[in-house]
């Protein structure tokens, strides 16, 4: 196999399973206690995860906190990732170590990292859009990666349009497949772990009003 050949984790070993929907699974029930776009933080966040299907832009807003508030982000997928997409065996232990810092701000991915990332997090940012902006923001990510042949962890790359489109585990397949997963997974893990922060945020423009505003706020005052 070489290392053009991308073989992504397992839903499995993400924890993500089911069919697509629309953000609007998620009841009023299920999502009461988490927080808006214009709602005040309970403190400064220091331990922060941000969920999300792929293309929500986890990694983005993860990269924009970390400079922001000046937490270290650890991008979760290179820890994952090694080379020829094989899961690395240190992953476990990798993200044990990092979690145990005071600071840091990391992406809620990996059906196995998953409690220990809530137990240990203050703040969770849930990146509830829709599925036509998801599905829009990967496909766009990909088709560059792909024509760009951009290097991403460990040597991976990208290894095309209709890889991503039809194989079980192609990245646009999966952006698509794990919409209604996540509508459980966040609110499972809101009744799971009740002292963590959720932050719901359901439209871009809605992560910007919260960038600028109560984040902001939360890192200006404390």
């Amino acid at each position: 196999m070489t290392t053009d050949q991308r073989v992504p984790e397992t839903r499995e070993e993400r924890g993500l399973v089911g069919g697509g929907h629309d953000s609007s699974v998620a009841t009023v029930g299920q999502t009461r206690g988490m927080l808006g776009a214009d709602d005040p933080l309970p403190q400064r966040p220091k331990r922060i995860l941000i969920a999300g299907v792929a293309g929500s832009g986890k990694t983005t807003l993860a990269g924009r906190i970390s400079a922001l508030a000046g937490i270290p982000h650890t991008e979760i997928d290179g820890l994952f990732h090694g080379p020829a997409w094989t899961p690395r065996e240190a992953f476990l232990t990798d993200v044990d170590a990092f979690t145990s810092a005071d600071r840091w701000v990391t992406e809620w991915q990996y059906r196995t990292v998953r409690p220990l990332l809530c137990e240990r997090a203050d703040t969770m940012v849930w990146l509830d859009f829709s599925r036509f902006v998801t599905v829009t923001r990967v496909v766009r990510r990909t088709w560059h990666r792909a024509r760009t042949q951009e290097e991403m962890w460990n040597g991976n790359r990208e290894p095309g349009m209709l890889y991503a489109i039809f194989r079980r585990d192609g990245i646009i397949r999966w952006s698509v497949s794990t919409h209604r997963r996540y509508a459980r997974a966040v609110p499972e893990a809101q009744t799971d772990f009740p002292r963590l922060t959720i932050v719901r945020l359901r439209r871009p423009r809605d992560v910007e009003s919260w960038f600028a505003g109560p984040l902001a706020d939360a890192v200006r005052d404390t």
